[in-house]
């Protein structure tokens, strides 16, 4: 999925290419994604926690497109990855690279041929699912 012509966006680090099909993708087989806890902390004086994650696509998967109760910064430590925004075209992002999903923003993830593997942090509200499908 990686493509030439790289636009870094300073800031956050993402980067944009173009050519990747996303459509007639099927539903992710129930081990298409797997997110391995490694901290929990609770943010003091707020609703909210902080979950450092591993998270492992495997290739060639498409994780439908769902929401997250909170912020998720991500890096990308190694694989093929893209991500899409609803309302922002496909960014896929190479290793060496962070993301940012935004509170409650729709979005959907693919690996390519390698599967992905993304040190995530949620900053996201107590008790509520850590993803939910999209409506």
């Amino acid at each position: 999925m990686r493509s030439k012509g790289w636009l870094i966006v300073p800031m956050a680090g993402i980067a944009l290419s173009a050519g990747v099909t996303m459509a007639a993708d099927p539903p992710p087989a129930p081990s298409a994604i797997t997110r391995t806890v490694l901290s929990t902390i609770d943010v003091p004086g707020a609703n909210y926690q902080v979950i450092e994650s591993k998270v492992e696509i495997a290739a060639n998967s498409h994780i439908p497109r769902h929401t997250h109760p909170g912020t998720v910064v991500g890096y990308i430590l190694e694989g093929d990855y893209s991500i899409k925004l609803e309302g922002q075209p496909l960014k896929s992002l190479k290793p060496g690279e962070s993301m940012i999903i935004p509170d409650g923003v729709v979005h959907e993830e693919f690996s390519g041929a390698h599967a992905a593997k993304i040190l995530a942090v949620f900053t996201v509200e107590k008790g509520k699912p850590l993803t939910s499908p999209a409506k």
